[in-house]
């Protein structure tokens, strides 16, 4: 990556322009090539990429070893894993159940890869041979051949959870004759890796998924190659833990819970960096995008555990908004979260918008700046004096074209909380069809005083 670039700022923050920097040669918020290692055994299609992290990494931590790294919001690992990569300790933090188990998955390398192997040769032979019992071919050949018995499918409380035609009925069987042959190892220490490899496939090779600004449908696939796929992933994953020639004695962990309770999970001034992309204010339910994999393969079973989940996260979509959220007592006041809750809400009225998620824009714009708020304060005991921090956050217009420009209202939060803020920097800028405008993608760079 090129060195960053500073120039002349709009922003301003309690009467001083914020000194920002364009992050030039940063590129697409993609995986590169070179980064595939261990990130590409699953990853979240919302995460940061390798490369940003590591620039943080290099400005805050240097070649320092005892430096701590936290990501409240790990997601799928990106940061932990470029934090364990570069030899620093790793802690995150993820109240999405298959999104905190892919991290802690990414960072456990103490296994055998020869058992691993083995075990995954012996449960792709025994997948292809009851698939082939039934007269089904793992080859995606669109048919059942012989087979006259029913297939395979879920129990109707966990299909209701699922986007309609998510899989299709063949798919969907030889992924849980794969799942049932995958739990005859749960007692192995590389159980985990098998099941990663079938959330990746589930996914990105037997679903009839698409990504793009929300989960939806694509092209319906009567029938999908399962096994062989798998298995593929399986030998990657095991070519990536044994191309490291040493570990690193310092601790990676994830913890499953929430941002706003970090003091459940870390002791007091124990980290030095914190490297995190929080949620950003808009009508993207972050849970769709991890449904599938987390319903068919176990981590949610029912409305109800969906819904105690979603408590846990920060309330950044209408879809996530329950009467007793109080999370914006927290920003009780602030002029500018206020002012745009207000021009939602007029720009609602004036619309004439009466459905019940129009209704809730405002008030989830207030509780996720609530949320923020409430994190940020929470996460202060657990930071050591002169501890640096980047927050990854978008601009957006989702709520009836009301810009909402998250970086520097987060910026101001933090501020009011005793948090400095040394700089925003631009990461990129996508183009939203809804206003005509270019939307910013931040970091805002804070420093900890103590």
């Amino acid at each position: 990556m090129s060195s960053s670039t500073v120039k002349e700022s709009s922003a301003v923050l309690d009467g001083q322009p914020i000194v920002e920097q364009s992050i030039q040669g940063a590129g697409a918020n993609k995986l590169k090539s070179s980064d595939r290692r261990f990130h590409d055994w699953y990853r979240f299609v919302l995460s940061f990429p390798p490369h940003l992290v590591r620039k943080y990494l290099n400005e805050f931590c240097g070649t320092d070893s005892t430096m701590s790294v936290l990501d409240p919001f790990c997601g799928t690992g990106t940061t932990l894993l470029e934090s364990k990569l570069s030899g620093f300790s790793a802690f995150g933090i993820e109240a999405n159940p298959f999104p905190q188990f892919a991290s802690a998955t990414k960072l456990n390398w103490e296994i055998s890869v020869d058992g691993l192997l083995e075990c995954a040769d012996k449960v792709a032979n025994s997948a292809l041979q009851q698939l082939e019992r039934q007269g089904i071919s793992d080859e995606a050949v669109g048919g059942i051949g012989g087979f006259a018995g029913n297939l395979m499918s879920l129990p109707s409380e966990q299909e209701e959870l699922l986007l309609t035609d998510s899989i299709s009925p063949l798919p969907l069987h030889k992924i849980l004759t794969l799942l049932h042959e995958v739990e005859n190892y749960q007692s192995k220490s590389f159980h985990s890796h098998l099941l990663i490899a079938l959330g990746k496939v589930l996914v990105f090779r037997a679903s009839n998924l698409k990504f793009g600004p929300e989960v939806g449908l694509g092209i319906k696939k009567v029938d999908a190659s399962v096994v062989t796929p798998w298995r593929e992933e399986v030998a990657r994953i095991a070519d990536d833990i044994g191309s490291v020639q040493k570990t690193s004695d310092n601790t990676s962990v994830a913890y499953l819970g929430d941002a706003r309770e970090i003091n459940r999970f870390m002791p007091a001034r124990s980290i030095d960096v914190v490297i995190t992309s929080p949620p950003y204010p808009n009508e993207k339910d972050y849970t769709r995008t991890t449904r599938l994999e987390s319903v068919i393969l176990g981590f949610i079973k029912s409305k109800q555990e969906l819904r105690q989940f979603k408590k846990s996260l920060v309330r950044s979509n209408t879809r996530g908004v329950y009467k007793e959220d109080d999370d914006h007592l927290w920003i009780a006041g602030h002029p500018t979260i206020t002012e745009v809750a207000e021009r939602i809400e007029r720009r609602r009225l004036e619309l004439k918008k009466t459905s019940g998620f129009e209704r809730l824009y405002a008030r989830v714009t207030q509780l996720y700046f609530g949320g923020m708020a409430r994190h940020l304060q929470e996460l202060q005991p657990v930071l050591k004096p002169g501890a640096r921090l980047a927050y990854v956050v978008g601009d957006q217009a989702s709520y009836l074209r009301v810009m909402i420009r998250t970086g520097q209202i987060l910026a101001e939060v933090a501020t009011k909380l005793g948090y400095h803020v040394d700089r925003i920097d631009l990461f990129r800028t996508r183009f939203a069809t809804a206003t005509g405008e270019q939307l910013r993608e931040e970091v805002v760079v804070l420093t900890w005083p103590g």
